[in-house]
């Protein structure tokens, strides 16, 4: 597919406001069972989110800063890293389902899952993207999966053959006991300090079930009425209304600083994941 170029005058800010969609995300992503017990079973000690919340924070933003903004040079030095951390995460015997954290099957799905997931915000904060500006932000999404092990070809040829591929993939989503508990947790917020989790926990978890389509909502057993959804709705408006007359600095400042930040701990020789 030939390079689509921004349309002028576009918005394309990376809005860090996004970032409170994040759990509803990562429960998309684990709603396939092989990555879901690839997360949840991960030998990778350094990496899991309850022994370790900031770094495992950092390192996940950290991918989706570099993946849309970063150079070919620091793509490349972050998937050698994550290479390593996945090189441990392969299904044993007593796995309830196989799975291998280098599948760019299974990658595929996640980086998919990254791309509907900023579809959701826009459509959430500033209604439908654009029509002009559909196939620029679905050609970019394809970095989310190539910047790892998915191939460019993977990547479904256009937004149509993209919803294809998303109602298939629906189909393969199953979310059992054990994976639903843990990402409650985290949609609870119990991996930071009780105080914090207390306070946000409820407000996190009143927007994750907000930003989740109901397929995922259904399996998470998630009660969402159209009382809630009119309420999330008049939310991310005004938010959206809010967001759109802040300057572009403070709309991407939490993508800048993790960008930043990897670039500093490539500079001085520092892990990246």
């Amino acid at each position: 597919m030939p390079t689509i170029e921004k349309p002028a005058g576009l918005d394309d800010a990376m809005d860090g406001i996004g970032l409170a969609a994040g759990a509803a995300n990562i429960i998309m992503q684990l709603s396939w069972p092989g990555v879901g017990y690839g997360v949840f079973e991960s030998r990778v000690e350094s990496g899991r989110l309850f022994d370790h919340p900031y770094k495992r924070s950092r390192t996940t933003l950290g991918y989706l800063a570099i993946a849309a903004k970063g150079t070919d040079e620091e793509k490349r030095m972050f998937r050698n890293g994550v290479n390593k951390a996945h090189a441990q995460v392969r299904s044993t015997e007593t796995s309830p389902v196989e799975y291998n954290a280098f599948d760019p099957e299974l990658q595929l799905w996640v980086a998919a899952c990254i791309y509907r997931g900023f579809e959701d915000v826009h459509r959430a904060l500033y209604g439908p993207i654009p029509e002009h500006a559909v196939d620029y932000f679905y050609q970019r999404g394809a970095t989310f999966g190539t910047t790892l092990q998915v191939k460019p070809d993977m990547w479904p040829a256009d937004r149509e053959l993209f919803e294809e591929y998303w109602n298939e993939g629906l189909a393969k989503v199953r979310i059992d006991n054990a994976i639903r508990e843990h990402l409650i947790s985290i949609a609870r917020m119990e991996f930071v300090p009780k105080p914090v989790s207390l306070v946000a926990g409820p407000i996190n978890m009143f927007f994750t079930a907000g930003f989740l389509p109901q397929r995922f909502r259904d399996e998470m057993l998630l009660s969402w009425t159209p009382r809630d959804q009119r309420r999330f709705e008049r939310i991310m408006r005004a938010i959206g209304k809010v967001n759109k007359r802040l300057p572009l600095a403070v709309r991407e400042a939490p993508y800048r600083l993790l960008l930043a930040d990897m670039r500093w701990r490539i500079e001085t020789g520092r892990t990246l994941v």
